[in-house]
């Protein structure tokens, strides 16, 4: 062998042993940081332990109120429940930790009181500085009794020997899923707003979380090296809003009454006040799986091509420039023409031949429009995009809400703008305009003409204090003259009285509004029976004081000819305008002090004296009982007692099925129901013995 062999094999034993030592301390340190234990304790365990860190506990959030004080939204706390258990003295803590383990056993029932005590016992032999007593997080009402409780009692002059109650924040809807989207949701992990009002006021509502040292324990716990003043977060502010829980009920029980009856695949409502633009209700729902959910805020982004409701805009740009009269004849023919190679088709077959610039409009007939249109502005396409800046049509509202959506609408600057623009957009197609701005401009002219931003915040408090007030924003001019709003106001009458909306008309209150029928593009082309349907419009329509937008996106059916606004977002107008007149009492002309107001012909009429009073006050109605609980009327128009012994079947005639279901049930009858409207007679008479789980029959007239 010579001498260069003899030193590459010493060199490769040399490598050979430095792997095997290298080998050796890699596997010595797995050992030691997996498998050996010290104590009892393995070592991760403890290197774990003695990590101290900076840590952030976060602030409870503010509160998020609707118009009536109503919670919509507030965070509920939860508590980690740990224990320093090196803090007691020997004698106390001798003294007190069988209390505590069999206290603790009854609130976890997990375990024994036994392991308990000997989970505390063993953490503090071991000189543990702080041991996790349950994973289970604890409610505030829990807290409320251990605050009581041995190691966690504290006072003035004592402070509490070991115990830590670390809170946690949860949000919780009061009203589950209602005006979900509009509320919005906050992101897991951060506790930060994702969407809707938390997102929109996410600085005033987050408050000021709290920064101090932690104590990383095994498994990840984190506990509080001190309490001090940097530990204890700032609560954040409260939001005020505009909803009203009641109008937000009626408008989505409506919407998805429409969706689900035409299988639609989406919709929205969105309910304002015209004066002062608050907005009451602001419904979404989208289609999911086999029901509908809020996944989306169609009323603030959904922007599309807004269909007939558009015409509202083009006939008041006419009227600015005394360009038409509503009187004058216009010759639709049979409801079909080309104009440079574009298809104008009215909705009605065979068209309306010579009809009046008023049922122009009040038909809604897109031949029709077009040669209004085509007499004065075709010639002037600045012009007619001018007015539609003036009707801040093009411009978002400016809602302090985030995510509404930029309007699109063209003019002869934009790329895309064809001979035919002006055409298309004079009944309501090549634009993109989100519900609610369309409902807005509406609003406009429900308030003669005055423009008036929506609103959905009035107040940001701290406690009681009031941080920010939101004072409605009306725009210093007019989107147009007086008398063109009352010409508008007239057409809006006239489509409900005799046109395409006349079967939501009602002697009980004016209606005003337009239907909106717009085709949907389906691969490019905007297809037949695939429609985008539309109602806005406001009520009472002689004193405006609600407006409104209903949309029902892409209905099915058979017939074509009922897939339109009149037939499917009509209606949901109508069901919504009828709750809300009958809900809001200040609609109504109050009650002459004295009157008396007619009684049935026939059966009881009863209650309890506590709700009649009630609604005599509001009503301001002479007649109210003398007595207390359960009274009926006598014919001669006055109120007795009614006795309802609870070992004897009660007189329920004349009650209303709450109230009497009320009655029974408490009883333990089993009731069946028959008929609708209030108690005209019951199975069972009245006065005879009670025998728990009998079954009653109540029919009712």
């Amino acid at each position: 062998m010579n001498i260069k062999q003899d030193i590459i094999q010493r060199a490769s034993h040399v490598t050979y042993i430095v792997i095997v030592l290298a080998a050796c301390v890699i596997g010595r340190l797995v050992y030691v940081q997996y498998f050996q234990t010290f104590k009892g304790k393995f070592w991760r365990d403890r290197v774990a332990a003695a990590i101290i860190q900076r840590d952030t506990i976060r602030a409870m959030r503010g509160n998020i109120y609707a118009s009536d004080g109503s919670l919509l939204a507030t965070s509920l706390p939860t508590y980690v429940v740990g224990l320093d258990p090196t803090v007691a003295k020997p004698d106390y803590f001798a003294k007190k930790v069988d209390s505590l383990g069999l206290l603790l056993s009854r609130i976890f029932r997990d375990r024994s009181a036994t392991d308990y005590t000997d989970l505390v016992r063993d953490a503090r032999a071991r000189k543990r500085r702080y041991v996790l007593l349950n994973r289970r997080r604890v409610t505030f009402q829990e807290r409320q009794m251990m605050i009581k409780w041995p190691f966690f009692r504290s006072s003035a002059k004592v402070a509490a020997r070991g115990g830590v109650l670390r809170p946690h924040y949860e949000r919780y809807h009061p009203f589950g899923n209602m005006a979900k989207r509009t509320i919005g949701d906050l992101d897991a992990k951060t506790g930060r707003g994702l969407i809707g009002l938390e997102a929109s006021f996410q600085q005033q509502l987050a408050g000021k979380n709290a920064v101090g040292l932690v104590e990383i324990l095994s498994g990840g716990i984190r506990k509080p090296v001190n309490d001090g003043p940097d530990m204890k977060p700032e609560s954040g502010m409260d939001l005020y809003t505009t909803i009203d829980v009641n109008f937000q009920d009626m408008a989505e029980t409506a919407l998805r009454s429409a969706l689900e009856k035409y299988n639609a695949a989406k919709g929205c409502v969105i309910v304002m006040e015209v004066a002062t633009g608050e907005i009451r209700a602001m419904a979404n729902l989208t289609r999911k799986d086999d029901g509908y959910v809020e996944n989306f805020n169609h009323a603030l982004a959904g922007r599309t091509d807004p269909g007939s409701t558009f015409k509202l805009a083009t006939m008041m740009a006419l009227m600015e420039e005394k360009a038409i009269s509503l009187n004058q004849m216009v010759a639709t023919g049979g409801g079909s023409m080309t104009y440079n190679g574009l298809g104008i088709h009215d909705a009605k077959r065979g068209g309306a031949g010579t009809i009046t610039a008023r049922q122009v409009f009040e038909k809604s007939s897109n031949v029709g429009t077009h040669l209004l249109m085509r007499s004065y502005f075709y010639k002037r396409p600045d012009l007619y995009c001018q007015y539609l800046r003036r009707f801040r049509l093009t411009q978002p509202t400016g809602i302090h809400m985030k995510g509404e959506a930029t309007p699109v609408v063209r003019n002869p600057d934009m790329k895309g703008w064809s001979k035919v623009s002006l055409t298309s957009m004079s009944y309501g197609y090549e634009m993109q305009i989100t519900p609610l701005q369309m409902l807005t401009f509406y609003n406009a002219v429900a308030n003669d003409g005055k423009w008036v931003r929506p609103m959905i915040v009035k107040q940001i408090k701290k406690a009681e204090d009031v941080v920010e007030e939101f004072k409605p924003y009306v725009a210093p001019e007019p989107i147009c003259s007086r008398e063109t709003a009352r010409k508008a106001k007239e057409l809006l009458r006239g489509v409900v009285k005799q046109g395409t909306a006349r079967h939501i008309d009602n002697p009980y209150y004016a209606i005003a509004g337009k239907t909106g029928t717009a085709q949907k593009i389906i691969n490019g082309r905007y297809k037949v029976g695939k429609y985008y349907t539309s109602f806005i419009g406001y009520f009472p329509a002689d004193n405006p004081k609600y407006s409104c937008i209903t949309v029902v996106d892409s209905p099915q059916g058979d017939n074509i000819d009922l897939l339109y606004a009149g037939a499917v977002a009509a209606p949901v107008f109508r069901e919504v305008a009828d709750r809300i007149v009958a809900y809001d009492i200040r609609m109504h002309a109050p009650i002459r002090p004295g009157s008396q107001q007619p009684r049935p012909a026939d059966g009881l009429l009863a209650g309890y004296s506590d709700d009649l009073h009630t609604i005599s006050a509001t009503l301001n109605l002479k007649s109210e009982p003398s007595t207390e609980g359960w009274v009926e009327a006598t014919p001669a128009g006055r109120w007795k007692s009614r006795p309802t012994r609870p070992d004897r079947i009660p007189d329920v005639r004349g009650l209303t099925l709450r109230d009497a279901l009320f009655l029974l049930e408490n009883r333990g009858l089993r009731v069946a129901v028959e008929g609708h409207g209030k108690v005209k007679d019951q199975s069972l008479e009245p006065g005879t013995q009670l025998v728990a789980n009998t079954p009653i029959t109540l029919t009712l007239n």
